[in-house]
């Protein structure tokens, strides 16, 4: 018991770090052994966030707009949001490309082979995205999949992550109804409250397993992949992450200062979301986490993150739709010998900050969105093959630069518009979980306590 006490005094993120090093540290002893043995820890674990991601999605929508009450412009809100959306998305492509030129890694690379597990990704046409928003059955959108319409009239499935914005829609109109409505539905406005306050308190369970989940996910990472794929595009590797932090670090900082927020409050509240969204390389699977950080460490207005922070788990890809298809497009042009003009470097910039958009909720959208820009840069489609074989390491800190925009942009919504508390934001909290319970009084203590009475 004193044990578990003493874990749990641990802040959040120094027990996710202690998972992280201790699983890297026991793939590299392991080998292979470790992904057998640990990897399922970590699927479960995945499992967990996402089983909790869409209703807690879609009650958090529900009660937000529910709220409203006509007190608040959403329609201004989600204006401000997708502005920065957009503006981060340029700023983003352009690191990818100046990375790309300072970094040259292109150049000096040996013959390179096609993944063997690789295969070309179709590009889904834009009107299926659009039709797909709006649901045919709203509670199959609350599953794994929906079935849905192409532009063709074709059946297609739209993936599992497709499915958020559908929830996010019918959530929205329901949240809607229910201001529309008023008093009448005063009981269901009450129980959409409490049913996000539930599933609330379920992610603070389910988030008491990060530790473990990420020591499984990186010892199986670590014990299956080895070092030997990484070798020969290790320029490739190293330009992403650098791009990568210099986003990061150089880019959010300078939007944060020119916000008149500290920077290293931000990185620190945004710290959880960030591991999480490293180790488990998923928007999807990290926006609980995310939601939590920017409503309990940062201080958001929680109706308005409870709408901002879903979507841009969809939809806001700095790592994934902006950066890596602006560097994979250098790297192949440099690989191919072919010489881009400053024509070639508009079509990247407009082709990525349009087709992030455009491919929200497809899976695989990193090669989804290079086969993009590749293709509206006349560069040559296979050559995203070469890259797919170290695809797993490189999604890692494209997913964590996409949960980091994924937290700036509500950060900085809120502050031009009056619904961030300052008081929260410069407490500068890294705490995450259960932590607002005191932990003689902790949930999983007490059911210690219980079971040995018992």
């Amino acid at each position: 018991m004193a044990l578990v006490s003493a874990w749990l005094r641990i802040p959040f993120w120094q027990r996710v770090l202690a998972g992280f090093v201790l699983g890297a540290l026991a793939g590299w002893l392991l080998g292979p052994r470790a992904a057998t043995w640990f990897e399922p820890l970590g699927d479960v674990y995945v499992n967990l966030i996402k089983m909790i991601a869409i209703p807690l999605v879609f009650f958090a929508v529900i009660n937000a707009v529910g709220a409203l009450h006509g007190q608040r412009s959403i329609a201004s809100l989600a204006g401000r949001t997708f502005l920065w959306f957009a503006v981060t998305a340029v700023l983003a492509v352009g690191v990818g490309l100046a990375v790309g030129w300072i970094v040259k890694p292109g150049l000096g690379v040996g013959a390179l082979q096609v993944a063997s597990d690789y295969t070309p990704k179709d590009v889904p046409k834009p009107l299926d995205i659009l039709f797909n928003i709006v649901p045919q059955n709203p509670f199959r959108a609350l599953s794994a999949t929906a079935a849905g319409k192409s532009a063709d009239g074709a059946n297609i499935i739209v993936p599992s992550n497709g499915t958020v914005l559908q929830v996010i829609f019918m959530a929205g109109l329901i949240g809607f109804a229910f201001v529309k409505l008023g008093d009448k539905v005063a009981g269901l406005r009450k129980l959409a409250g409490e049913a996000n306050d539930t599933m609330i308190q379920i992610t603070r369970f389910v988030l008491e397993f990060t530790p473990l989940g990420t020591f499984g996910l990186i010892a199986g990472l670590v014990g299956a992949y080895g070092f030997e794929k990484l070798l020969p595009l290790g320029n490739f590797v190293i330009a992403l992450y650098i791009a990568c932090l210099v986003q990061i670090v150089v880019v959010y900082s300078g939007l944060l200062l020119s916000h008149g927020l500290n920077p290293l409050k931000f990185f620190r509240g945004a710290a959880p979301g960030m591991q999480v969204g490293f180790v488990a390389s998923s928007s999807f699977a990290a926006m609980p986490v995310s939601l939590r950080s920017v409503t309990q460490n940062h201080g958001v207005d929680k109706d308005y993150a409870a709408f901002a922070v879903p979507l841009g788990a969809t939809i806001k890809m700095d790592g994934c739709g902006a950066i890596y298809p602006a560097l994979a497009a250098v790297f192949i042009a440099q690989y191919s010998g072919i010489e881009l003009t400053m024509s070639h470097y508009l079509v990247i910039v407009i082709a990525s900050v349009l087709g992030s958009f455009g491919t929200a909720g497809v899976p695989g959208t990193a090669v989804i969105m290079a086969t993009v820009v590749l293709s509206a840069a006349g560069l040559p489609l296979e050559a995203i093959g070469y890259l797919y074989a170290i695809d797993r390491i490189l999604d890692m800190m494209r997913t964590m630069t996409n949960v980091t925009g994924q937290m700036l942009v509500p950060v900085l919504v809120a502050q031009e518009s009056g619904l961030l508390d300052r008081t929260v934001y410069d407490g500068a909290s890294t705490q995450l979980g259960v932590d607002e319970i005191p932990v003689g009084e902790h949930p999983v203590v007490e059911a210690m306590r219980v079971e040995e009475r018992a």
